[in-house]
């Protein structure tokens, strides 16, 4: 099955759903026409292909050292070269300075195209940002034109075996060497991209505990360790003290290295100020998580994409709507209804990743639109990769038992979309962030914004002929959030609040899918155009089959954790 990025579906989310035209550093249609068609370019001629080879390959680990599938270093020479690394980094470090989420929306391609694959630039781009909000002047020069370029790629440093989501019980350990560097000492798990031969460089950012420092989160600080040390001029000297023991043999994503990272005094630099490394690496933490919702939604796209062809090749049975026998499964009402709830979900979670992207571009410089993307980060996260688990597993059903074997390729997508929940945060803890911090900042402020907004869209769909039946769920949708969002903030902090703490994070991802969805349908309104024409219809079906349910979903968010609680580890069958 071949890989066709969505360029014209990304190019209306960006312009007419997310707003990109109200960045001042807007690109102009025919650059982005042209950035968007060169990353088609790349993901389904350079990217794809390897997809299938690499998960049946799958990186290796060897005599201490990982080697990735044949053909990924020559597709990463590609990636770099062609610089898209750099596609929203700043000018001054090699970068072209366009919007974050153009590059959000060219990593969907490349995720979609192959996911595994896509891990790498990500968390690049990640490191990259902490850098450049963390660093010292020194680190900046020397580190991000390298990363900016695809030179050198980064990683994440965090969990250890006895500290998963529990970051205070980081145990990695900092020993000053007395020349203003540190000697770092411990082991890392679960390191995506930790090793690898398709760069020159890996820069890795270690949280870590200096001597004396304050027991839990406020006693880490954040370090830089390269795999090479790196010379003041920039030139790459001997290697440093850390290395991959391992790599992990998974589920999906064979083809990125998964490691177990040792680091036996390794030379490392501090970045930012001690003891604030979480919440500087909350800096790299959000932009990854983002990066992932998106991941979230290129995994989908891919699934969604094989199952429409599929659907239209595969024949079986007769058509309720035509008459012919031996019709394609396309035909039957359930297939169908299917395949548009997938392609509904799909553009709403583009669209929320998107919206979060362009307020990203926008926090700086606004108080508004900062907290907008502090509260939709954890929603475009975990909404959009429990959305791409639900579209590949759709997929798979559409494909029936030739989804369930390996020979088609369905499969893959599932079992590589399955990590999205997990990493990066795993979807409970973002529904906790949303409820304890993101909600509860102003008083619920950012909320209350986003429900005016919706509210306004509601009025402009029922003044519009062919669309005023689209106002009443969506109405009856804000409704449900806002009644729920004050139920949670009278309880903030308590057990009964962090219960509803998942119920409400997807009620508020399906109300704003719906909102974004019902924004697309509105600036299509009256062409004649047939893509633009699908736009109500598909509107249409995500109302009917996701929003209509968003009042049933306040009892969850209110239920309390009362009953959960006296389900005993016996009453749930513990031996």
């Amino acid at each position: 099955m071949t890989y066709r990025a969505p360029v014209r579906d990304l190019g209306f989310a960006l312009t007419a759903v997310a707003g990109m035209g109200r960045l001042p550093h807007a690109p102009d249609r025919d650059t982005l026409g042209a950035v968007l068609a060169g990353a088609a370019d790349l993901a389904e001629n350079v990217l794809a292909p390897l997809n299938r080879l690499g998960d049946k390959q799958g990186a290796r680990y060897e005599n201490g050292r990982v080697t990735l599938p044949a053909g990924f270093r020559e597709a990463y020479q590609a990636y770099a070269q062609g610089g898209w690394g750099g596609l929203s980094a700043p000018e001054r470090w090699g970068g072209q300075g366009l919007p974050t989420a153009l590059a959000q929306a060219v990593l969907e391609t490349v995720h979609a195209a192959n996911m595994a694959f896509g891990l790498c630039p990500l968390l690049t781009l990640a490191a990259a940002e902490a850098l450049q909000a963390h660093g010292d002047a020194q680190q900046q020069a020397l580190y991000l034109p390298r990363l900016v370029s695809g030179e050198w790629t980064g990683t994440m440093n965090l969990t250890e075996p006895q500290a998963g989501t529990d970051l205070g019980a980081v145990r990695t350990r900092a020993l000053p060497n007395g020349d203003g560097t540190y000697a770092l000492h411990g082991s890392k798990i679960y390191i995506t991209w930790g090793d690898h031969d398709l760069a020159d460089n890996i820069v890795h950012l270690v949280l870590a505990r200096l001597p004396e420092a304050p027991e839990g989160v406020r006693g880490i600080s954040l370090f830089l360790a390269p795999k090479l040390l790196v010379n003041p001029d920039g030139s790459l000297g001997s290697p440093n003290h850390l290395r991959p023991a391992g790599i992990e043999h998974k589920l999906g994503i064979n083809a990125s290295p998964t490691c177990t990272m040792l680091f036996e005094g390794a030379r490392a630099e501090l970045v930012g100020q001690p003891n604030e490394g979480l919440a500087h690496m909350f800096t790299m933490m959000n932009a990854a998580r983002l990066g992932v919702g998106v991941e979230g939604v290129g995994i989908a796209e891919r699934a969604y994409q094989q199952a429409l062809a599929y659907a239209l090749e595969r024949r079986q049975g007769r058509s309720s709507w035509s008459g012919e026998a031996g019709a394609p499964i396309f035909d039957h009402p359930d297939v169908r209804r299917t395949l548009s709830v997938m392609k509904a979900r799909i553009e709403a979670a583009r669209a929320i990743c998107l919206l979060t992207a362009v307020e990203a571009d926008l926090a700086g410089a606004d108080e508004r639109a900062r907290g907008r993307y502090e509260l939709l980060v954890p929603v475009a996260k975990a909404w959009s990769t429990d959305m791409g688990v639900e579209v590949a597993s759709m997929g798979l059903q559409v494909h029936g038992g030739m989804g369930f074997v390996e020979e088609t390729g369905a499969a893959q997508h599932y079992r590589d979309a399955r990590i999205a929940p997990i990493y990066e945060g795993a979807n409970g803890v973002q529904a906790l962030d949303l409820v304890n911090r993101k909600l509860p900042a102003g008083e619920g402020a950012a909320l209350r914004d986003l429900a005016e907004d919706m509210r306004d869209t509601a009025a402009e769909l029922a003044a519009v002929d062919g669309l005023h039946d689209l106002a009443p769920p969506l109405s009856a949708g804000v409704a449900a959030m806002q009644q729920a969002a004050a139920w949670l903030l009278d309880r903030r902090g308590a057990p009964d609040a962090l219960a509803g703490a998942t119920p409400f994070l997807a009620l508020l991802g399906d109300v704003t899918g719906g909102w974004l969805l019902a924004k697309g349908a509105l600036a299509a309104a009256g062409s004649p155009d047939p893509y633009l024409a699908a736009k109500a219809p598909l509107a249409r079906v995500y109302a009917h089959q996701v929003l209509s349910a968003a009042p049933a979903k306040v009892a969850a968010v209110c239920a309390g954790a009362q009953e959960l609680y006296g389900l005993t580890p016996e009453l749930l069958g513990a031996a």
